[in-house]
């Protein structure tokens, strides 16, 4: 009879087991998922904005050249002398303005991917340590007592390595 109670299936233990799972489940989501997914929101809100920006700016700069091209149309009604002039300056100051706003439209993409490229990494670590943090609450209070930090960090940070790779 020994035996068989090993080999038994103990009912209570199960509902609290699923219990806890459920707890643990409802607890990682409202502290680590909700705010990690509200972190990347808002990032991606701030970069559409400089996204949103930097076409402002390109079509502001189309504007502005086809200004300059519409002047230069009526210009030809003019005598040759004033229209060959005429036609030169306006054509180096549309170069100029759509090769500022061009080089500006460029460096707001530039900078728009590394800020995106550094946010990302940094959400990474940011997710890793809560992760961390978080792992060695819960193998502390599974295990019933408390594990070297530095340890268990390194082997989440190991396993999550792995994961990425």
């Amino acid at each position: 009879m020994g035996n068989l109670e090993l080999i038994s299936v103990n009912i209570p233990h199960i509902i609290i087991t699923i219990i806890n799972l459920l707890i643990l489940f409802l607890l990682i989501k409202k502290f680590l998922f909700k705010p990690v997914q509200r972190i990347l929101d808002e990032r991606k809100a701030e970069v559409d904005k400089i996204y949103a920006d930097a076409h402002e700016t390109q079509e502001a700069a189309d504007k502005d050249k086809q200004l300059y091209e519409e002047k230069l149309e009526n210009a030809e009604a003019q005598a040759d002398a004033i229209l060959e002039s005429a036609a030169k300056k306006a054509e180096q100051n549309s170069d100029l303005v759509l090769a500022e706003a061009t080089e500006k439209a460029g460096a707001m993409l530039r900078k728009a991917e590394a800020d995106i490229a550094q946010e990302r990494k940094k959400a990474v670590n940011e997710i890793k340590n809560e992760i961390s943090d978080l792992s060695v609450s819960i193998a502390g209070k599974v295990i019933g007592r408390e594990l070297n930090a530095d340890d268990h960090r390194a082997l989440i940070d190991g396993f999550i390595d792995d994961l990425d790779a």
